[in-house]
């Protein structure tokens, strides 16, 4: 009885791994397939399906190289999206810090008025953000990308739900007692504590702020002042889509790269910030 218990719970494992497997390689075909056809010309990508390598990868990078200037582009969305998310970071942090240990009139209803915006699409808006941008004569700056990404109600809400569940609010009387200021005590003890839960989200938060395309789209006219998205974007126009398609799959595998490094620096904070949420202390 016990070996046909065991031998059906190794069945169960081997299906189990069977299919992380199975969808782990639904995953990764994607980006194998971005990364062979930057290999390829427009031609073989458009008439036929293929995991080899093909030998256009130094043409469809001539294509590139004439028609982008990949280090302005990249180097801009590295500005913005590094700035978006420290900014974010921080900003979101305090305000979470704010909702979580003090106890002010109004404090539910802002927080019920941040939960209402995480469900608004942020598109609906977009006319009246264009327009208040036009007005205040902030078209093709760089400061419509960035400041507005400080108010992140869903990272102030996943920050303020980690910080309740790791942080007893006794932790904070010590140093009031001792007549260390409010900021001071954010500073010392409640950003280390948020530290795993920051890093999470500075995750979605990068990787957000690098892939926009839309409101850099309408933002910025300058060709020089665009981000790599919309340089991706502009490539299929400068010639045929047959010709420039191969080049296009080389900017975006480009275009993965930063994104990449941040998920690997900051992917173990993922596994902390969750399994230390999830014990009330």
């Amino acid at each position: 009885m016990r070996n046909h218990v065991n031998i059906k719970k190794k069945v169960m494992q081997a299906l189990l791994y069977a299919a992380i497997v199975a969808l782990s390689m639904i995953c990764i075909l994607p980006f194998v397939l971005m990364l062979v056809n930057a290999t390829r010309s427009g031609n073989e990508i458009m008439t036929s399906f293929s995991l080899i390598p093909g030998s256009s990868l130094m043409d469809n990078w001539m294509v590139v190289k004439k028609n982008l200037d990949i280090p302005r582009g990249f180097m801009n969305s590295i500005f913005i999206a590094v700035t978006s998310t420290v900014l974010t970071a921080y900003f979101s942090a305090l305000t979470a810090y704010g909702f979580a240990f003090y106890k002010f009139k109004g404090n539910k209803a802002l927080f019920t008025g941040i939960l209402i915006f995480m469900m608004v699409p942020a598109q609906l808006g977009m006319l009246g953000f264009y327009d208040l941008m036009v007005k205040m004569k902030l078209i093709d700056s760089y400061i419509p990308l960035i400041i507005p990404s400080m108010a992140a109600p869903a990272t102030v809400f996943f920050l303020r739900q980690y910080i309740l569940s790791v942080m007893p609010k006794a932790l904070l009387e010590a140093p009031r007692i001792d007549g260390a200021g409010e900021l001071y005590i954010f500073h010392k003890i409640g950003l280390p504590i948020m530290a795993p839960g920051i890093a999470t989200m500075c995750i979605g938060s990068f990787i957000a702020s690098w892939n926009s395309y839309l409101i850099p789209l309408i933002i910025l006219n300058t060709p020089k002042k665009w981000t790599l998205p919309v340089m991706v974007a502009s490539l299929s126009s400068v010639k045929d889509l047959a010709t420039n398609i191969g080049a296009t799959y080389v900017t975006v595998a480009i275009s993965v790269v930063p994104i990449l490094i941040v998920f690997c620096f900051c992917s173990k904070y993922i596994i902390s910030s969750i399994a230390s949420g999830s014990v009330k202390e």
